[in-house]
């Protein structure tokens, strides 16, 4: 009987150890995880802190689940020692825990940007349920966040804390929102939306300095400029988790480096998600982590699927506003493109030698999914593009 062992439960190692067990019914499968729930949707984060949904609704696998399945799952167990010569690992309490096979899905972790006083009380950042429940419990308290970086999650946070009353600043050092989702124009329109509900922007800029005596007081900006705060959350983007690849010592880049079976520099170790480094690229995104824990549950149970990446595309709502990109979205206009706009709706379609490769859609996301499938396929949609941009 074989022993698969899975660090991390968010979506790569869930869906691995899915695969694992539809190939192999009597192996033992361990999913270790130092959170204290079983695999939630972080996307939901933004509505738990919001009071939309309660927290045991963000729970995407209950304990009936890892019963049916057989599966052990063991929460609150931080891994500390790794030795790949006896093939164990050390977790929390002196727990050994020996396999056969390793795969590492243990994500990542928020980027804290070098900004003096960011390690003061009062300063977030918004990437885990631990840190959601920090964040609604300080917010009861006070009237002012400023929200340093302007990716997805911060700006589902920010509209959550302006719905509980809080007035919302947000810095972006690019000089538009969502720079990889939206070209200027669609950022453009998106902030317009926010400025309507009295957000306030500064954007192309950067944070100097946090301060305060006990608590944060002040954002003090590059040019000088200073915005009374009492709450920082800081949404700068991820970096993956090298320290157990270093520990065990795998040859990493940015992320782990795989082979398109998701094997790691150790042929009875793989890794899959946001860990990950796959031909010089990182994802961080939900899609490809779901598609490699795909791939490294078959590879790492004796079947054979290789990966061959995956297309950069987010569907979302962002303040209730519908969003969804994919691909190339052309912000230096080098391409050809194809643009529905009016009031609340930006489409936009690129073409590359008569083959759509990017797409963003804002305000309605129709036929979305058919366009991002010809994107990644590279079938021919063109004589299609004005009915599916027109719904």
């Amino acid at each position: 009987m074989k022993k698969y062992l899975i660090l991390g439960n968010g979506v790569a190692g869930t869906t691995a150890a899915e695969n694992i067990r539809r190939n192999d019914a009597t192996g033992e499968i361990t999913i270790v995880t130092d959170e204290d729930l079983p695999f939630y949707y972080r996307v939901r984060l933004p509505d738990y802190l919001g009071g939309v949904v309660a927290e045991s609704q963000l729970i995407a696998k209950k304990k009936a689940w890892y019963d049916e399945k057989k599966i052990l799952l063991k929460l609150n167990s931080r891994v500390s020692e790794a030795d790949t010569d006896a093939k164990q690992v050390m977790a929390a309490h002196g727990v050994t825990l020996s396999y056969d096979r390793l795969l590492l899905a243990n994500g990542s972790h928020p980027f804290i940007p070098p900004i003096k006083g960011s390690d003061m009380q009062g300063v977030f950042a918004i990437h885990t349920v631990h840190d959601v429940r920090q964040i609604a419990q300080a917010v009861e308290k006070i009237n002012n966040v400023v929200l340093i970086g302007g990716g997805l999650l911060g700006l589902e946070a920010a509209n959550a804390l302006h719905k509980l009353g809080k007035s919302i600043t947000v810095i972006e050092f690019f000089p538009r929102l969502l720079p990889r989702q939206l070209d200027t124009e669609g950022a453009a329109r998106l902030q317009h939306f926010f400025e309507n509900m009295n957000f306030t922007f500064r954007l192309g800029t950067t944070t100097r300095e946090i301060t305060g005596d006990d608590k944060v007081e002040q954002v003090i900006l590059e040019n000088g400029d200073v915005l009374p705060t009492e709450m920082v959350i800081i949404s700068a983007g991820v970096r993956p988790n090298l320290e157990l690849a270093k520990m065990l010592g795998l040859k990493t880049g940015k992320g782990i480096i795989v082979d398109e079976f998701m094997q790691t520099s150790q042929t009875d170790i793989f890794a899959a998600g946001d860990v990950i480094e796959f031909e010089e690229r990182t994802y961080g995104i939900w899609p490809a982590a779901m598609e490699q824990g795909k791939i490294a549950g078959i590879n790492i149970s004796g079947g054979k699927a290789a990966y061959a990446g995956t297309t950069l595309s987010n569907i979302l709502k962002v303040a209730g506003i519908d969003l969804a990109s994919a691909g190339e979205i052309d912000e230096e206009n080098r391409f050809e493109s194809k643009i529905v706009a009016s009031a609340g709706i930006y489409k936009k379609v690129v073409i590359d030698n008569g083959k759509v490769i990017g797409c963003i859609m804002l305000g309605d996301r129709k036929n979305f999914n058919r366009i991002n499938k010809a994107i990644t396929s590279g079938e021919d949609i063109i004589n299609e593009l004005d009915a599916l941009l027109n719904g």
